[in-house]
């Protein structure tokens, strides 16, 4: 069975840096790194890495950075006969990294604005679609229906946050969300109330991960939350997309929900914890080892609870 993941492939440029700069200020860094990026390309992989068989559908420019964003999916695993080639620049991000982990990035979507859903044929064992809001939502609501009409369940990261079709949500297994974009869906709530509205809107199952404060989780019966892994974070950035590849990979692997948000939990722990140049060589095993470490000191079981949080 495999894991279709469609979205925006980019070629990240980091710069570090002691604080964003405010308008009409040129601030000096201290370093730049560069990186494969783009939500759709970052689950791949990580999905990849945690054992999952993944499909890729997205888009390359011609460029040089075409080139390198290829042969990263290649060197992960993922399966690249759905992405095009496409005359014109790939798509990229620069982001700012602050020294105490936090970042600011801009994304140009280059040739992923032209991913076109009608190229895009479903793997025939596909068994989960996962998708992002850095596609058109018309790309996204096309492969929906077809995904659906299938019986594959379709996961959607609605990052980052815009209005989204009725009829999109829908057709969803499992919306994920982080605290922002569920607050630009249902307003600003307490975790359990707004993953709970979050599942009113049409899909069957909501996450919403906060952070440092854990995730808020919609069963499909109930609300429960489970406290965040506790780790000396070296870098947010690509955290959220850690834990969707993760989590989908437990997914593919027959968990529930719940045991896969909990090890997709320990996997970006275990991402933001170490440094960016040895995030690559993440894991499956690396990640079962880091949870069961932390099960030994009594961090391993999510605190459940159904209806209201007190944080």
């Amino acid at each position: 069975m495999s894991l279709l993941v469609c979205g925006a492939l980019h070629h990240d440029v980091i710069v570090q840096a002691p604080r964003l700069p405010v308008a009409d200020e040129t601030l000096m860094g201290s370093a730049v790194s560069y990186a494969f990026g783009g939500k759709g390309g970052n689950q791949a992989v990580m999905a990849a890495r945690m054992g999952a068989r993944v499909e890729m559908a997205g888009a390359v420019g011609t460029d040089a950075a075409g080139d390198l964003l290829l042969a990263e999916l290649a060197a992960a695993g993922v399966g690249a006969s759905r992405v095009w080639r496409i005359d014109g620049a790939s798509g990229m991000s620069v982001a700012i990294l602050q020294a105490d982990g936090e970042y600011g990035a801009v994304v140009v979507s280059g040739v992923n604005a032209a991913v076109d859903a009608a190229r895009i044929d479903l793997p025939e064992d596909c068994r989960f679609l996962l998708l992002q809001n850095e596609l058109p939502e018309q790309v996204n609501l096309l492969l929906a229906r077809a995904a659906h009409a299938r019986g594959i369940e379709v996961i959607l990261n609605a990052a980052p946050a815009r209005p989204a079709a009725g009829e999109l949500l829908s057709l969803l297994s499992l919306l994920v969300v982080n605290r922002g974009e569920a607050a630009a869906l249902v307003g600003d709530r307490l975790p359990a109330e707004s993953v709970t509205a979050l599942a009113a809107l049409g899909p069957a199952r909501a996450i919403l991960t906060r952070g440092a404060d854990g995730i808020a989780i919609w069963d499909g019966t109930a609300a429960s939350l489970a406290a965040a892994v506790p780790v000396k974070a070296v870098s947010a950035h690509g955290a959220g997309d850690a834990f969707i590849g993760a989590l989908a990979a437990g997914l593919m692997r027959g968990e529930s929900l719940e045991e896969a948000a909990h090890f997709a939990q320990a996997a970006a722990a275990l991402f933001v914890s170490t440094p960016p140049e040895g995030r690559s060589a993440i894991r499956r095993p690396q990640a079962e080892r880091f949870l069961a470490g932390r099960a030994k000191v009594g961090l391993s079981a999510p605190e459940r609870r159904a209806g209201e949080a007190r944080r």
